[in-house]
């Protein structure tokens, strides 16, 4: 006998997961048929597998998460395979990222598994293959955030209008952003403090607003709502501030060693206080932004939750 339970819409967060579990599904049928396109030839395939496995490690989800929220929260149909798509085609993006940054950072340990260019290395290595072990690595996974690129862009191809345009924009703003970082950090002008988040983001940071404000403002655009656009845009303006300044006081991985130096120089107890005021009142701002929001009131408190959760208040 069904009860009353069973006539209860989903909550928001559980509407969420499934579509995030639609995500999962949906990146494991891309690169598995990516995967048997290339069974004839062994190497090829070896590469795909190896940006299989490292998907499917998985992570937070942290951008379709976002997406999916903006979306369902401006009215979008739960399980829409559109909105699906663009969900993996963000993970996707995030991925090759990741795989460049790996590579530069020469990061040892990705997801629990060994990063893509190191297990390349190694397998040159262990062939006994000709030329360099490091170069052959590093060579791998470079063509592994290519093909991720290249089935993310697949998977954002149904789009058009202005998601089309925010998509293009967030595809550029990832690799600029990411230059910006490092030839700032490059010529010692980096200043680990990011206080301009405070104020308005700075278009160069490597972990810029677009990773909330671009899956925001899609998932407005998929769901019919690009009046929702002012809102989301000062939500993600204030979230990611509070966000940055947290990574910063707890030393999250956009900081290195520098920030620790400057951890211990310029906060003590009092200035750590002004720190954690700053961001408590930087969430406030995105949680009212959230409660004038026009969207359904469960979802206004999702937001609130959302941004609370991010920024760790």
């Amino acid at each position: 006998m069904l009860t009353d339970q069973d006539h209860r819409t989903p909550s928001p967060a559980r509407r969420r997961e499934q579509m995030l579990e639609g995500v999962e599904t949906r990146l494991r049928s891309l690169l598995n048929d990516e995967y048997r396109r290339h069974t004839g030839q062994a190497r090829a395939a070896i590469l795909v597998e190896s940006l299989a496995e490292l998907v499917a490690a998985g992570g937070e989800r942290v951008r379709p998460v976002v997406l999916f929220t903006g979306y369902l929260a401006a009215g979008g149909a739960p399980g829409d395979p559109g909105a699906v798509d663009v969900a993996a085609a963000l993970e996707l993006l995030d991925t090759a990222m990741v795989l460049r940054a790996d590579v530069h950072d020469n990061v040892a340990v990705r997801r629990g598994m060994p990063a893509l260019h190191v297990a390349h290395a190694a397998e040159h290595e262990r062939g006994g293959w000709g030329g360099d072990a490091g170069r052959h690595g590093a060579y791998a996974a470079t063509l592994a955030a290519d093909l991720a690129l290249a089935c993310a862009d697949r998977l954002a191809g149904a789009l058009t209008g202005t998601a089309r345009a925010l998509w293009d924009e967030l595809r550029a703003d990832r690799c600029v952003g990411m230059y910006a970082h490092e030839s700032m950090t490059a010529a010692y002008l980096a200043d680990p403090w990011p206080g301009r988040c405070v104020s308005g983001c700075d278009s160069g940071c490597r972990a810029g607003w677009y990773a909330l404000r671009a899956p925001l403002l899609i998932g407005a655009e998929l769901a019919g709502r690009d009046d929702l656009a002012p809102a989301y845009e000062a939500y993600a303006a204030a979230l990611h501030a509070a966000w940055r300044l947290r990574g910063f006081l707890d030393g999250g991985p956009e900081y290195a060693w520098e920030a620790d130096l400057l951890r211990e120089i310029l906060l003590d107890g009092e200035e750590r206080d002004v720190a954690e005021r700053m961001i408590r009142d930087l969430v406030t701002r995105a949680s009212r932004t959230a409660d004038g929001a026009p969207v359904p009131g469960e979802w206004r408190a999702e937001l609130v939750a959302f941004g609370e959760r991010v920024a760790s208040v």
